[in-house]
């Protein structure tokens, strides 16, 4: 660039007139205005891409920043100034008391229109402004580790490591900056799903923790005096109207020091120290940006997803949901399947999708054989919130007709290649009265682009040697006396209309006898054949030479007989010769209440009555003493419950005459009446006391993640404890995955990974949503932590 005192440049497209490029801005190094703005042209391409939408708060020099004995003097600029060029995109945001119109550098020419202004730093807040007014939550989490008198960047980069770690233990990946000051600052991607105050407790928290694990290094308050020969974590500037030097700005040192992202193989070296202009330009020429995927996990603030909806549809007129925000970018899974009276009856398939609805019309409905394919039509993007929707387009409206709920769910994703194929397993609830889903069991459709049109496919599921067929057992509603009574709760004779069985406390299994052999599958589709090898011959000979599927229930016995589920937790993950061992020590047996195919032929569809009848002709109970085949209770419900207690079960399941097989679902068609409350739990961490565990901190999902219910510390003994430990020992993590937990829980808590799911006797809720007198019942291996639910 010329040095000439003015000249007027193209940038972009965009003409500005740069002036004084001889004046030195940093004396130390004789850098001058000129090197500054062809400093922010050069860097512009990857500096822009964390600036693009962020309000853009300017410290000016405008006499340059003098040397390190004297500073000189320096101003922040919020407004976009006089002058200021109609083609600088502004944004204003309306503060407490007043209103800024701030500049927001996204493109070169707007980087290099600030230089000119010698404005050397750029700071921004860790938000984006919404298109359509306000700010978006925060998509980034910025720590500033600031190195009091004593500290440096060796004591910094410890310091990063440890909260690098600590963030991947909540599924956060940091990137690094050496922050062109003393510091070092560190970045995090975050899905928009929490506010600006969410996230800034959660980093003070953070740095509290840091605190915790390195008490001689870090401190987590402002007091100076606290300071020497330590790091400050700076958690404030996660608050909604602080800001942060923006990567790759100018510092306004004695030196041109820049904020530089750096790789953490970086970090590790004993050379390190910030860069300046001139190196970063260098090291640029030859490399990415190592903070490129920071910005990649974001959404673009500009794009409005909803925008084609919205166009179609005047919420005056039509009881749709019309939202007016930008959607935010998240991570749920919700899928949902609407019938559609409109002009022509159709099918409406919707998967959520980084935050909306992305949907298709099916001219012919869902197809229900994997040998046929069905038209599916691409159409525009919903909101979430279209998931719940239910009712009638007025005539004259885009898509008049009646719109109703076929199914709904949630589903796992096997693939996503936007425009070509996406592959989805659905999980759908029951909804339709005591009929369930719409679905059958958990199916897996493919949306295929063919070029022409897209086309949705159900497919095959496979059926390798050794596993049993995906039939999903049918689940039950907990309920209550009063929801029979108005069915004759008390009514012995054969009239009623449901039948009573005794309820099990055991592991739910679907067994299979077929041609390959005996096979056992939980609910959550795992082997347990090898677990419980005692069983395979039995149930072969009870079956006497029929091909069948059965719905049943692997339990062992207790010193007074009645099944226990603590005994069975023995028996649990083993296979080999271990599992054998372990057969003759603590036998399983095989309760079997259900027969869902007979020979080839499915039953699902026939009435409980019909299945039991097969069931019985088909199944010898005699034949083993390893496989029963109860009959139902003869008599009322209060009497099944009562013989229940006696018994020493857990309570009675009550199903409807009529009723057909629905795998998978969850209907009232099944009630589960207990004798005592069981909750599944997720185990998050325990606490010491003289055991070594003395008590398991235990939590359940939320919409804010997992919620502390309280703590179990009966119900175990000292080979559950050790149990614990092993199970502990590689699942260990610095900070508390579970929110809402008491000081008094916290302070002496050993945190581990999530993703443990046990189970505990108790007898109610308190009002403060935790657990009154919890026991401690078992693990849970055949749930898995989005299984649990309060209930």
């Amino acid at each position: 660039m010329s040095r000439a005192e003015a000249r007027t440049v193209s940038v972009d497209g965009h003409r500005i007139k740069v002036t004084n490029l001889d004046k030195v801005l940093y004396p130390e190094t004789g850098t001058t205005k000129g090197d500054v703005i062809e400093y922010y042209a050069r860097i512009a391409e990857f500096l822009v891409p964390h600036t693009t939408g962020r309000a853009a708060t300017r410290k000016r020099w405008v006499n340059g920043v003098g040397t390190a004995a004297d500073p000189g003097s320096s101003f922040f600029e919020k407004n976009a100034p006089a002058g200021t060029p109609s083609w600088v995109h502004t944004r204003s945001l309306q503060h407490e008391d007043h209103k800024n119109s701030y500049p927001l550098i996204d493109d070169a020419a707007t980087a290099v229109w600030c230089a000119q202004l010698a404005a050397l730093e750029i700071h921004v807040p860790q938000w984006r402004f919404r298109e359509g007014g306000g700010a978006h939550n925060p998509d980034r989490l910025v720590l500033d580790l600031d190195p009091g008198p004593g500290a440096g960047l060796g004591e910094c980069v410890r310091v990063a490591t440890t909260a690098r770690d600590l963030l991947a233990d909540v599924g956060l990946t940091t990137f690094p900056v050496t922050s062109g000051s003393k510091g070092i600052h560190l970045y995090a991607a975050l899905d928009q799903s929490y506010d600006a105050e969410y996230i800034r407790d959660f980093a003070q928290k953070l740095a509290q923790s840091l605190e915790g694990e390195l008490p001689d290094l870090v401190v987590s308050n402002m007091n100076k005096q606290v300071r020497g020969n330590k790091v400050l974590v700076d958690w404030s500037q996660n608050n909604w109207h602080k800001t942060t030097v923006a990567p790759y700005s100018l510092r306004g040192r004695a030196r041109p020091y820049v904020a530089c992202p750096r790789t953490w193989r970086e970090l590790s070296s004993a050379s390190l120290r910030q860069l300046t202009y001139d190196e970063v330009l260098t090291r640029m020429k030859r490399r990415q940006d190592p903070m490129r995927e920071l910005e990649d996990t974001g959404a673009s603030p500009e794009h409005d997803q909803l925008s084609v909806y919205r166009s179609k549809r005047d919420p005056r007129h039509t009881p749709e949901p019309v939202p007016r925000d930008v959607p935010t970018a998240g991570h749920g899974r919700t899928f949902v399947i609407h019938e559609h009276d409109a002009s022509n009856l159709h099918w409406d398939f919707r998967l959520e999708r980084n935050g909306v609805l992305a949907s298709w019309a099916l001219p012919k409905g869902v197809p229900t054989s994997p040998k046929q394919n069905r038209l599916a039509v691409p159409t525009e993007d919903h909101p979430l919130e279209y998931a719940a929707f239910e009712g009638t387009i007025p005539e004259g409206e885009y898509g008049a007709g009646t719109v109703g709920i076929w199914d709904t769910g949630t589903y796992d994703l096997l693939k996503w290649r936007d425009g070509q194929e996406i592959i989805v397993t659905l999980h759908p609830q029951a909804r339709h009265s005591q009929d369930g889903g719409a679905l059958d069991g958990n199916p897996t459709f493919a949306l295929i682009n063919t070029g022409d049109n897209w086309l949705i496919h159900l497919m095959e599921r496979p059926r390798p040697s050794g596993r049993a067929p995906s039939i999903a057992p049918m689940l039950a509603t907990l309920g209550s006396i009063d929801d029979i009574a108005g069915d004759n709760a008390d009514d012995n004779d054969s009239s009623s209309q449901w039948a009573f069985e005794m309820k099990w406390d055991g592991i739910r299994a679907v067994a299979v006898v077929d041609a390959d052999g005996t096979r056992f599958v939980s609910r959550n589709d795992k082997d347990l054949t090898d677990t419980f090898p005692e069983l395979t011959e039995p149930l072969k000979a009870a079956s006497g030479g029929h091909r069948v599927v059965l719905d049943a229930e692997i339990i062992t016995a207790g010193r007074t007989s009645a099944p226990s589920f603590g005994r069975l937790q023995h028996r649990l993950g083993r296979s080999g010769a271990d599992a054998v061992a372990a057969s003759s020590q603590v036998p399983a047996q095989l309760v079997v209440f259900d027969l869902l195919e007979l020979d080839g032929n499915k039953l699902t569809s026939q009435p409980y009555t019909h299945r039991r009848e097969k069931l019985f002709e088909t199944v010898d109970g005699a034949a083993s003493d390893a496989v029963l085949v109860p009959e139902a209770f003869e008599g009322g419900l209060r009497d099944a419950l009562d013989a229940s207690k006696t018994r020493g079960l857990e309570g009675v399941m009550a199903k409807r005459l009529t009723s057909k097989y629905q795998p998978g679902k969850r209907a009232r068609t099944w009630v589960k009446i207990k004798h005592e409350r069981d909750q599944e739990v997720i185990v998050a961490g325990w606490r010491a006391g003289n055991r070594d565990i003395a008590s398991l901190l235990l939590g359940v999902p939320d919409d804010d993640g997992i919620r502390y219910i309280g703590s179990v510390g009966t119900g175990f003994d000292r080979r559950d404890i050790a149990d614990f430990k092993k199970k502990f020992r590689s699942r260990s993590r610095k900070t508390s995955p579970l929110h809402s937990v008491p000081a008094s829980a916290d302070r002496d808590a050993h945190w581990i990974r999530p993703d443990l799911v046990g189970e505990v006797a108790f007898s109610e809720w308190t009002a403060h949503g935790r657990l009154r007198h919890p026991r401690w019942r078992g693990w849970r291996p055949d749930k898995s932590p989005d299984d649990v639910a309060a209930g």
